[in-house]
């Protein structure tokens, strides 16, 4: 009896799921008349043949069981197998000899099926690309099982597949199960940020994660770290050795589009991507643009999830190798220049539709023909988006500011302007307005550069450094001194600076300065008839009288900024003047009152996604039931906002 796959490997993680599929509908097959096929795709090294032999294995009912493998890269010529020459592979597998194989295809068919007629046979057929090199390759017997494995779908398999299995990478945890079950080695506790370096190098591929783990065995001397750094140029320059072949021979076979969007994405901003960004970053209209990133899918070298599709460290270092070789400096540079602009109009429409019309200096980017737009069904979906695609967005900053692109580096810095006010990412937003006030001052745009300092020295204050914040402000109040008053833009530019300086002195408990600040811009607002200017500085004016302990005073201003809000249509700052009113509400004993507003309040700030604003209003709901009597309630709320500041999500 043939038993052609090898021992089971030491070390295996996860992949319950899917053996749990597969196992269900081996059990429900019995009485079938043609084979269960199980399809399995996914990229190279992400463990798929392992996958395949573990299910052999435990599929195989008894020792007579033939268990075949066929490999068809090593039959494949030229991007072609001759699928007789398979079927004389599996045929002197099952015992034939080799002078008693049959010469023509239909021949070696019918001996094929005689021999499997009946038989429980197990046959693992490897680096399929279609389903036309897998169809004669089935056995004729209800009781037989075929795993193909291959880079992407086979949706040319003849009446499918009974399973299909997309396989994905590792996530991390399973990632580092598997590499602690190879290497047991202590560093991986003492060095937990080069611990998730390694992790995130190795992208979940299993195949990644056996190298990681022969050079921690080869080099147990050395720090994680260094180990890192090294690895890392090793993988980058020279690839994953087992499977580099792999990837070469799947990029060899896609067409132009495919190929030149392959290369594109090596270097484009952001580790996730959607179909419209790929369709904006080849830039030859929508059909070619789904055509060439579905050749990517089916060849395996993008993972696909969901509406979001990713490629994986390795394979994004892959891509850059061949843009090297392949590619030219001009192709790249126009792809991501194009996918730049592209970002910057979507980032732009998103904006408008989220927080609605606000101070901006960009020029809006004109619709892109060759890359249509995301539709924003309302504002919710735009502020995720902006939230989805951060990563992207402030990566496209620094890749506009590297390509000269100026105008663009600080015209994106507005829109996530916006996406700060609810998503403190320090460390992002710090880079982006630093390169924002450097390409505005490049671009000698003062009005610009006045603007990015200004939105630079929040995050500053935020994070303490009040000595940085104030130096950005007080160079942002020179430039719009030194441009004067002559224009309402001018004279709008220059009461919203004058409101950061009242903010920074808030941040250091000066609330008596800044309310002077807050009154003087609002008079300015009012004077250049800018409803929006001036119900904000009501609502700044309303926090100082607060903090002063003016607490009725504080509640008029709120109130009159509240019903200001929502007359402008302003959603959020309708959310957050009705929070700040029933906190004051709640000091003057109106408790009904504040729990309304907190209510509405919550619910705005879950539609953003605004995750810190949801918990910080859910600890005054808690205090508001608390001081009710509603002990259990309380208790509920401030579990969710815990759950919330710990990122674990949404607590039903």
């Amino acid at each position: 009896m043939a038993y052609q796959i090898p021992p089971e490997t030491a070390h295996f993680v996860d992949r319950e799921p899917e053996l749990a599929r597969v196992f269900r509908a081996a059990a429900e097959w019995r009485g079938q008349s043609r084979p269960l096929c199980v399809a399995l795709s996914g990229p190279a090294g992400a463990g798929r043949t392992e996958l395949a032999f573990r299910i052999a294995r435990r599929l195989r009912q008894d020792p007579a069981d033939e268990v075949l493998y066929l490999d068809l890269d090593d039959l494949r010529r030229d991007g072609v197998v001759e699928v007789a020459d398979a079927l004389g592979e599996l045929l002197r597998s099952l015992g034939v000899p080799a002078e008693f194989v049959e010469q023509t295809f239909r021949a070696r068919c019918k001996q094929y099926w005689t021999r499997t007629d009946g038989k429980r046979v197990v046959v693992v057929v490897d680096n399929a690309r279609y389903g036309s090199e897998v169809v004669p390759l089935l056995p004729a017997s209800g009781a037989g099982i075929v795993i193909v494995v291959s880079h992407g779908p086979l949706h040319d398999l003849e009446h499918g597949a009974a399973v299909e299995l997309s396989l994905r990478p590792l996530d991390d945890e399973h990632a580092m199960e598997l590499l602690e079950r190879m290497v047991a080695d202590p560093r991986l506790a003492a060095e937990p940020e080069a611990a998730h370096g390694l992790l995130r190098l190795c992208s979940g591929l299993p195949a990644a994660l056996h190298v990681a783990g022969r050079w921690m065995r080869r080099h147990r001397l050395r720090s994680l770290s260094r180990l890192l750094a090294e690895l890392t140029a090793e993988l980058h320059e020279k690839g994953l050795p087992v499977v580099e072949a792999v990837w070469d021979a799947a990029y060899r076979e896609l067409g132009p589009d495919g190929a030149r969007l392959y290369r594109l994405l090596g270097g484009a901003p952001g580790p996730e991507f959607t179909p419209e960004t790929a369709v904006a970053l080849l830039g030859r209209g929508l059909d070619a643009g789904l055509d060439a990133l579905e050749e990517l899918e089916t060849a395996g070298l993008v993972d696909a999830r969901d509406e979001y599709r990713r490629l994986p460290e390795l394979l994004r270092a892959h891509a850059r190798r061949r843009a090297e070789r392949d590619g030219s400096a001009a192709e790249t540079t126009d792809g991501q220049r194009r996918i730049v602009r592209w970002y910057l109009r979507q980032a732009q429409i998103a904006d408008a539709t989220a927080a609605g019309a606000r101070m901006t200096l960009a020029e809006r980017v004109p619709a892109l023909p060759e890359a249509p737009d995301v539709v924003f069904a309302d504002k919710a979906r735009a502020a995720r988006w902006l939230e989805t695609e951060r990563h992207a967005l402030y990566g496209c900053v620094r890749m506009a500011y590297a390509h000269g692109l100026d105008a663009e580096a600080w015209g994106l810095c507005e829109p996530l302007w916006t996406h700060f006010l609810d998503h403190r990412h320090y460390a992002d937003v710090l880079d982006a307005f630093r390169t924002g006030v450097a390409a505005a001052q490049r671009a000698g745009h003062p009005r610009a550069a006045a603007r990015m300092r200004c939105q630079l020295a929040r995050p500053l204050w935020e994070q303490g450094d009040f000595a940085a914040a104030g130096d950005e402000l007080e160079r942002a109040l020179g430039t719009v001194a030194a441009l004067g008053a002559a224009t309402a833009a001018d004279r709008k530019l220059g009461a919203s600076t004058v409101e950061f300086r009242g903010m920074l002195r808030a941040a250091r408990g000066d609330w008596a300065s800044a309310a002077a600040d807050f009154e003087a811009a609002r008079e300015v607002h009012r004077a250049i008839d800018n409803p929006y200017g001036a119900m904000l500085m009501t609502y700044r004016l309303g926090e100082a009288a607060a903090a002063l302990g003016e607490s009725r005073r504080a509640a008029e201003l709120f109130e009159r900024a509240h019903a200001a809000a929502g007359e402008l249509g302003r959603e959020r700052m309708t959310a957050r003047t009705g929070f700040a009113l029933g906190t004051v509400l709640d000091t003057l004993g109106r408790a009904g009152e504040a729990r309304a507003l907190y209510v509405a309040a919550l619910a705005s700030a879950r539609a953003r996604g605004a995750r810190a604003e949801e918990a910080r209003i859910l600890d005054a709901l808690a205090g508001s039931a608390e001081a009710a009597g509603h002990r259990v309630e309380a208790d509920e709320h401030r579990e969710v906002a815990r759950a919330l500041r710990a990122g674990e999500g949404p607590v039903d």
